[in-house]
């Protein structure tokens, strides 16, 4: 008797789904890519339990016959190659033949299809590796596969499985790296009848989809790449070194749209920012790399997510080149101190610290602590009808500058509460002329002012009232912003809904797009670019008490207060993201905006200290004379 058989097909098909279905996360990258490979369009997966329940997925490709829908479920039988040559030039994702009969050999798997236009369609199901059954089904557009209780009938298999929320991140994930490769295609994802993942087609800005996939905060960060090199091309996107992570989850490499895990190219990336990073810090990368079909190879892996180079260090030097090249091009991106006249991080935080101590004794100094009559000023209260040049300014609503209380009797003004009408009209270039010096209190922004005058913005304040001129001018020119595609679903007071619904159209004159989801949810669909990433519950709770009421002329009047709102909310976002050029642009905003239009939070400069008045205070003895 031989000792050497042949094995069934069943076991060779569960021996195959132990290198091909590691989790369903495996499963369903395989068949999306089978989907992305059909043509289609629009791609919908759906889960329960983490995808060992249930993982259904839908496309509207081009679908198959009955012939071929029971030829799929044979091993190595593809439509993707047929001579050998073939497997040197692959475009597809796919290739070996391998997925689908492992999957329904660990599987209660069923397939629906139809070719387009055709008069019925087929379904076939298959238990655990069985028999297929073929049968005649409704035509339907494009295919839709079932695989439930996935590694039924291998215990050992499943008892490995993680939490369900692990396997559905892993199945996310999955998801997330097809979407960053085809922003062409629309995919959506729900887990137990709740949308987890929601990204319309976006062909004309690849950064709505990686915003979409790796978070919207991630959006206003963004820097494209581009690199060509004997027959390599690298492009994509990089987020600034302001918007990294902890970990290297956010780089993405894709080889001919094909997701991989590369050890050299993930070293060039970290090569390139090593020194834009703080230690511990990884970068965000979306990067694709287009080259002849020829030049790598695909079959290395077999979840084909490893690849072999022809020529690994040419790649790999492109790729160093393609990030140097788009870091160096933004120049608030370079190093500090490098040539720029900034301050380098230690200097700036010397200069803040400096800064705060100083505040607090002017504070003390200004509104506790008695000061010296300034004898060529007239103070308060001295008869004279003459305007002072040191008179108190009066602040209007909504103005720049912080209004000064007030002195009590016998008190004399300081220089830095003697600036008439500054409040309602800074001077031309005034916030142009300011070098920043640092931040205190995450918060206020600590400048140096013309002739050494110490001024502290309001960061909120300036991004609101910058904020506020842009959608002014849209409201008020008839041309609502450009809205930016972003999904979410928010659940909101019943009050709420129902006051944003009704208000549809206004909300569509300030770029943005609403529609009812259920119950009190809606979905919000588009928004302005510069609300990418802010607290939609928030914001949408705040607009429902802003908008006109029903039936109200939409123009910039009856708008004004929603158009606040969505400064503040957008100035809140943009916080925390202030670069040395994002800020320098702020202040030439600041510079060519009107302040008589009134913000939320409408006081810019909070205090402003020449550098006479913080000499006088620094010869002052304890005693109070100098």
């Amino acid at each position: 008797m031989t000792r050497i058989a042949r094995l069934s097909d069943v076991l060779i098909n569960k021996i195959a789904a132990g290198e091909v279905v590691e989790r369903p996360a495996s499963v369903v990258k395989e068949l999306v890519e089978n989907s992305i490979d059909a043509g289609s369009r629009t791609i919908r997966v759906s889960l329960e339990r983490g995808g060992l329940g249930r993982i259904t997925v839908s496309d509207d490709g081009h679908g198959m016959e009955a012939a071929d829908a029971r030829l799929c479920l044979e091993r190595h039988a593809t439509s993707k190659l047929r001579e050998v040559e073939d497997l040197f030039t692959i475009h597809t994702k796919g290739f070996r033949g391998e997925a689908l009969p492992a999957i329904a050999s660990v599987s209660r798997f069923t397939l629906h299809t139809a070719e387009p236009e055709a008069q019925v369609g087929t379904r076939v199901v298959v238990e655990g590796g069985q028999e297929p059954e073929v049968e005649e089904a409704p035509p339907r557009v494009g295919t839709v596969i079932s695989v439930e209780d996935l590694f039924f009938n291998v215990p050992a298999r499943r008892k490995f499985m993680r939490r369900e929320s692990t396997e559905l991140q892993h199945a996310e994930e999955a998801v997330i790296r097809l979407a960053l490769a085809h922003p062409d295609i629309s995919f959506f994802v729900q887990h137990g009848g709740q949308q987890t993942f929601t990204s319309p087609a976006s062909p004309g800005d690849a950064r709505e989809r990686i915003a979409a996939a790796l978070g919207p905060a991630v959006h206003p960060h963004l820097v494209p790449v581009e690199e060509r090199r004997l027959g390599v091309t690298v492009t994509g996107h990089i987020a600034s070194p302001e918007y990294t992570l902890p970990n290297a989850r956010g780089i993405y490499t894709f080889v001919n749209r094909r997701y991989i895990r590369d050890r050299g190219l993930n070293s060039a990336i970290q090569r390139a920012f090593q020194e834009f990073l703080a230690a511990g810090r990884q970068p965000v990368v979306v990067l694709f790399i287009d080259m002849d079909p020829r030049a790598v190879d695909v079959n290395v892996h077999p979840q084909k997510q490893e690849v072999r180079f022809s020529d690994s260090r040419g790649v790999c030097d492109t790729v160093n080149a393609a990030i140097i090249r788009a870091l160096k091009a933004a120049p608030w991106l370079g190093a500090p101190g490098e040539g720029t006249g900034q301050e380098s991080p230690r200097q700036a935080a010397h200069y803040a610290m400096a800064v705060e101590r100083f505040l607090t004794r002017a504070q003390e100094a200004s509104w506790g602590a008695p000061l010296p009559a300034v004898q060529d000023a007239p103070g308060p209260g001295s008869g004279s009808d003459a305007p002072s040049p040191f008179s108190l300014p009066t602040a209007a609503p909504g103005s720049a500058f912080a209004p000064v209380t007030p002195l009590p009797p016998g008190r004399s003004l300081a220089f830095g509460q003697a600036q008439p009408q500054l409040n309602e009209a800074p001077p031309p270039g005034y916030f142009g002329s300011l070098r920043p010096m640092g931040v205190l209190g995450e918060r206020f922004q600590v400048c140096e002012g013309p002739g050494g005058t110490l001024v502290v913005l309001d960061t909120h304040a300036a991004l609101e009232r910058a904020r506020l001129m842009g959608f002014q001018r849209a409201v008020e020119a008839e041309k609502p912003p450009v809205p930016t595609l972003f999904g979410a679903t928010v659940e909101l007071p019943v009050a709420a809904a129902k006051a944003l619904l009704e208000g549809r159209e206004a909300l569509a004159r300030l770029g943005m797009e609403l529609e009812p989801f259920g119950g009190t949810t809606v979905a919000l669909k588009a928004l302005p670019s510069s609300l990418v990433g802010v607290d939609a519950r928030a914001l949408l709770e705040a607009l429902a008490r802003a908008l006109p009421p029903p039936g109200a002329t939409l123009d910039a009047v009856s708008l004004a207060e929603a158009v606040r709102v969505l400064a503040c909310h957008a100035a809140r976002h943009a916080e925390g993201q202030l670069s040395d050029g994002k800020l320098r642009a702020l202040f030439g905003e600041l510079d060519a905006a009107d302040f008589h239009p009134p913000c939320i939070h409408g006081m810019v400069v909070v205090l402003e200290v020449p550098l006479l008045e913080l000499e006088r205070r620094a010869l002052r003895s304890p005693g109070g004379k100098i």
